[in-house]
């Protein structure tokens, strides 16, 4: 576990500066849909592959190796480079790289434990990438006040170059295969509840034309499993919530947040995080998942709602104040609907067809995120931010929709 916490600093720290230093460079909330957009879409092609490799060859510290090596390079690159775009390349090559780690570690942790112990050796994995969290946030929240914005990329850059080392500890071969830990709640809930938002992509198998019926078959009104409908509903979400979190660092620089003002908001929004990841298993237990589920899109959308009628209008500390609201509410209820999606998810799906759903979940997921990030950047250059966050809110509403569709369609399948 050594290289877990200097890795998630590189990963977390990342996703601030990368739009940060787009925008420092003159480009605009178009261009970091783009970044975005084109990084995450790379990270999901990478989930696929580094997927395949330890399948396949069954190694793990040369991925470890390779992925943290190139992600030094490439913040070394980022450092030494003011094109725009080179940064945009550069942004989705490390995308590609920086999801190696997610396949191997949950390796790592099948092959450390019993499968009655992955929940707690996966939570304190969870513990360890939050406090990486919190590191990067903090460097980044007083390195403004300091040094400028480029000296981050070799700060990410270091601490990547210590997980390269430490994976040398790693052990090499390995006979267990991915599509193990879906036979675990545990693992499914870790994979898809206490990742940050873009980067729980698994494909235990690779999804094919043939696995997204489920899908079809609700466009021609016969649906013959209410998993398709549950896929919709997640697809809605993760492009509804991406369209919101894409235009965010944007738009607190319109306003005149500072960078070190705009880690501090992730900071206090990761504190959020990690204090409400102790209570939601017990408030889902409490109304059960599907209650939870419906009851985390009314937060999600009041803290949309807070950023765009607030922000604006207010300055300095309460201005700051609003955003730090607005962002631990967004957090809060995604750290429900996923925890308890995850669990209506895992249930749903027919027994012996687990890699297969969650490969066509986890392509459905990541073309919402991808989409979300391109649509926000061109909706919010070519006409407002307060037209962006209204179509997130909108499109979040429609999943909620979507799952109520899926609820009714499964308590009449129960009736049968």
């Amino acid at each position: 576990m050594l290289f877990v916490l200097p890795s998630s600093i590189t990963a977390e720290g990342l996703h601030i500066i990368i739009p940060l230093y787009v925008l420092f460079l003159g480009g605009s909330v178009a261009d970091v849909g783009v970044v975005i957009g084109l990084h995450y879409g790379l990270s999901a092609i990478g989930a696929v592959f580094w997927g395949k490799i330890i399948d396949k060859y069954h190694i793990k510290r040369a991925i470890l190796v390779t992925c943290f090596l190139a992600i030094t390079i490439c913040c070394v690159g980022l450092f030494f480079t003011v094109d725009l775009s080179l940064v945009i390349i550069i942004s989705s090559i490390s995308g590609f790289f920086i999801i190696g780690k997610n396949p191997v570690t949950q390796i790592l942790v099948m092959e450390s434990v019993p499968n009655n112990q992955w929940s707690r050796l996966f939570t304190l994995i969870s513990i360890i990438t939050s406090f990486g969290s919190l590191a990067a946030f903090l460097v980044g929240s007083v390195w403004d006040r300091f040094f400028d914005l480029r000296p981050y990329f070799l700060f990410c850059a270091i601490t990547s170059a210590i997980a390269t080392g430490l994976s040398f500890g790693v052990s090499s071969k390995s006979i267990i295969e991915r599509h193990t830990i879906v036979h675990s709640i545990y693992g499914i809930k870790h994979i898809f509840s206490h990742n940050r938002l873009n980067f729980q992509f698994i494909f235990t198998k690779i999804p094919h034309p043939h696995d997204f019926k489920p899908i079809f078959t609700i466009f021609q009104r016969k649906n013959s499993h209410d998993i398709g409908i549950l896929f919709l509903t997640n697809f809605l979400f993760y492009f509804g919530s991406n369209v919101f979190f894409t235009a965010f660092i944007p738009f607190l620089k319109k306003f005149d947040f500072t960078n070190s003002e705009v880690f501090l908001v992730y900071m206090i929004q990761t504190i959020m995080l990690l204090t409400i990841f102790f209570f939601v298993p017990r408030f889902i237990s409490r109304i059960t998942e599907e209650h939870a589920t419906q009851i985390s899109y009314l937060p999600r959308i009041l803290g949309i709602i807070i950023a765009a009628s607030f922000i604006p209008n207010m300055i300095g500390v309460n201005s700051l104040l609003m955003a730090i609201i607005s962002s631990c509410i967004m957090v809060s209820a995604f750290s429900i609907f996923s925890v308890s999606n995850s669990i209506i998810l895992f249930k749903s799906i027919p027994k012996g067809f687990e890699g297969t759903y969650l490969g066509v979940n986890s392509f459905m997921v990541g073309i919402g995120i991808f989409a979300g990030a391109l649509t926000s950047g061109y909706v919010s250059h070519a006409i407002s931010y307060s037209a962006t966050f209204a179509i997130a809110i909108c499109i979040i509403f429609s999943s909620l929709v979507t799952f109520r569709i899926f609820l009714k369609h499964r308590l009449s399948h129960k009736v049968i």
